[in-house]
C-alpha cells in the first residue's frame, strides 16, 4: 500500500497523517489536480508608478497548479521550498512544489455531529519552532501540529462561549496570534443555532496567555499584522479594509484603510500580507490590490481567478495566491517575511 493510499484510510477511520508521495486518483471526486506550465496566467492592471518598483514590468503570473475546488490559506514552508494550502472543499491541506507538483499533507479529522457546519480547515501559519497553526473553520478552533502529529487546541471559546468558525491568522515574531472569527464556517451563518457568540470578532493570544478580543466586526475574514508590528490591518467581507494601532493594552485608532465598495468585480476581501517596506497586499474584487502604506492604490494582480488568499515564498520575494481552483504566483522586487524557524 503506497504512503497516499495508507493516508486516506487513515483518514476515513478519523486519524490525521501526513503525506509526501504522490496525489492518488480520484481523491477529488472524478479529477485530481494537475501541475502545469502556464505562465502569463494574467495580468497586471498598474495605477501609480510607483508599482513599477514593487512588480517589475516583465514579471509574468504563473500558474502552477489547478483542478482543486476552493484553494486558501496558503503558507510557505521555510528552508523545504514548499507550499501548503487548505482546500476548503474538501476537508484536506495540501502541498505544492517545483519538483514534486501536488500531493495531500494533511487530512484533518472533525469530531463529532457536523451537521450545520462547514467542515474545512483555512488560514495556515507556523510558529517559530515550525509547528503548523490552524484554524480548523469548521471545527470552530485554532489547533497546533506537533512534532509527533498530535493536536493541540490552542484556542476554541471565548468567555465560555464557543468560538464561531476562526477564519484567517497571522503570527508575531514572539509568537502571538491574531486571528479573526466569523461565522462562515457555521450553515446559516449568525442564524445558526450552533452559534454561541452573538458577535464576530478578532482576536489575540499570546503565548500562555488568555484569549483577547481585540475588536467586534461586521464581517472579519484576512487579517495581517505590519512588517514593524504596529498596524494590524483587518478585511470585512463586502466592507472596507481597515486598520488598527495596535501594542500591548489591545487595539486603537480604528480606521478605513482603504474602501472599494464600488467594485463589482469577482473576488472578496480576504487574505492580506504586508512587505517589510509597509506595502499592502490584499485580496479584493478583480485579484490582489497593492496599496501603498498610505493607502494609496498602486495597482492590482490579476490572475486568471479571482485570489482568496497570498503568502510570501521561495526567499520572500515571490507572491503566491489561492485563486479558486488554481494556485498562481509572481515574482516581485519587494519581499515579505515568512512566519517559521529563522523569521
Amino acid at each position: 500500500m503506497t504512503k497516499c493510499l495508507w493516508l486516506y484510510a487513515l483518514f476515513l477511520s478519523g486519524i490525521v497523517t501526513a503525506c509526501d508521495g504522490p496525489l492518488p486518483p480520484g481523491m477529488l471526486d472524478e479529477a485530481s489536480p494537475s501541475e502545469i506550465a502556464n505562465v502569463s496566467a494574467g495580468t497586471v492592471h498598474r495605477v501609480d508608478p510607483r508599482l513599477d518598483t514593487l512588480v517589475p514590468a516583465d514579471a509574468p503570473i504563473e500558474k502552477v497548479a489547478d483542478g482543486f475546488m476552493f484553494t486558501e490559506g496558503p503558507v510557505w514552508v521555510r528552508g523545504e521550498s514548499r507550499l501548503l494550502f487548505s482546500e476548503v472543499r474538501d476537508r484536506h491541506i495540501y502541498q505544492w512544489t517545483e519538483m514534486e507538483g501536488v500531493s495531500v499533507f494533511l487530512a484533518p479529522w472533525f469530531e463529532g455531529d457536523l451537521t450545520g457546519r462547514n467542515p474545512t480547515p483555512n488560514g495556515l501559519t507556523f510558529d517559530r519552532e515550525g509547528r503548523l497553526i490552524i484554524c480548523e473553520h469548521g471545527n470552530r478552533v485554532v489547533s497546533r501540529l506537533e512534532a509527533d502529529g498530535t493536536r493541540t487546541i490552542l484556542a476554541d471559546r471565548f468567555e465560555g462561549k464557543r468560538l464561531n468558525s476562526p477564519n484567517d491568522i497571522d503570527i508575531a515574531l514572539d509568537g502571538t496570534l491574531y486571528f479573526t472569527d466569523p461565522s462562515y464556517g457555521l450553515d446559516g451563518y449568525e442564524d445558526s443555532p450552533l452559534r454561541e457568540l452573538d458577535y464576530n470578532g478578532v482576536y489575540r493570544l499570546r503565548p500562555d496567555g488568555p484569549l483577547e478580543l481585540l475588536t467586534r466586526e461586521p464581517a472579519p475574514n484576512g487579517i495581517a499584522l505590519s512588517f514593524d508590528e504596529m498596524t494590524l490591518y483587518v478585511a470585512n467581507t463586502g466592507g472596507p479594509w481597515k486598520a488598527y494601532d495596535i501594542d500591548a493594552n489591545g487595539v486603537s485608532n480604528e480606521r478605513v484603510f482603504f474602501a472599494i465598495n464600488d467594485q463589482t468585480a469577482q473576488g472578496g476581501r480576504d487574505g492580506i500580507k504586508v512587505d517589510t517596506a509597509g506595502n499592502v497586499f490584499a485580496t479584493g474584487p478583480g485579484g490582489v490590490w497593492v496599496l501603498a502604506p498610505d493607502g494609496t492604490h498602486l495597482g492590482t494582480i490579476r490572475p486568471e481567478q479571482a485570489p482568496a488568499n497570498v503568502a510570501w515564498g521561495d526567499d520572500g520575494r515571490t507572491l503566491y495566491m489561492t485563486a479558486r481552483t488554481g494556485i498562481y504566483r509572481i515574482r516581485l522586487t519587494t519581499e515579505g517575511r515568512i512566519p517559521g524557524p529563522d523569521q
